[in-house]
């Protein structure tokens, strides 16, 4: 009776673990894709397919690396890329995301990664910059989505100057 116990305590933790680590892996797929179509959305100048990754509402809160300092709400994020956009030049903008690291423990996630991205100004002068991401996710009827991002570049504190070009 014992033993039989014992292996049925066996059975059932091992595939709760086996569970468990499944479910860990589907949601670090479903957001190394939702970071993904981030990287195409940027290429494309495609502000809604970038968006449709973000909680849609006032709850979205955003560090970007820009002026102004933040961004509150959905609707203020997306006009940030817009204005971006606009002041690329060119149907495509050049961009990679390296070092992408997933974090997840229920229904939160957090993601940091190097995005690296290059356009034309409206004076036809190429720019280039190299970002840190912080992602922070939540799953939200059954979709991992951005609630908190925070982007960032080094700063030399003896120039004052960002690192645009920054190396690990």
């Amino acid at each position: 009776m014992k033993k039989s116990l014992l292996l049925t305590a066996t059975i059932l933790t091992t595939l709760t673990l086996t569970s468990q680590a499944q479910a860990k892996m589907k949601a670090e797929k479903a957001i190394a894709a939702a970071e993904q179509r981030i990287v195409e959305g940027i290429k494309a100048k495609d502000s809604a397919a970038i968006m449709a990754n973000f909680i849609a509402d006032d709850s979205l809160f955003v560090f970007d690396a820009t002026i102004p300092r933040q961004y509150v709400g959905a609707s203020a994020y997306k006009k940030d890329w817009e204005t971006f956009f606009a002041m690329a030049q060119g149907p495509n903008i050049s961009c990679e995301m390296s070092d992408l690291s997933i974090t997840t423990s229920g229904k939160l996630g957090f993601t940091h990664c190097i995005i690296h991205a290059a356009w034309n100004d409206k004076d036809g002068k190429k720019v280039e910059v190299t970002i840190r991401v912080t992602d922070g996710f939540q799953k939200i009827d059954g979709k991992w989505l951005i609630v908190h991002e925070h982007v960032s570049v080094p700063v030399d504190f003896n120039t004052g100057m960002a690192d645009l070009a920054s190396k690990p």
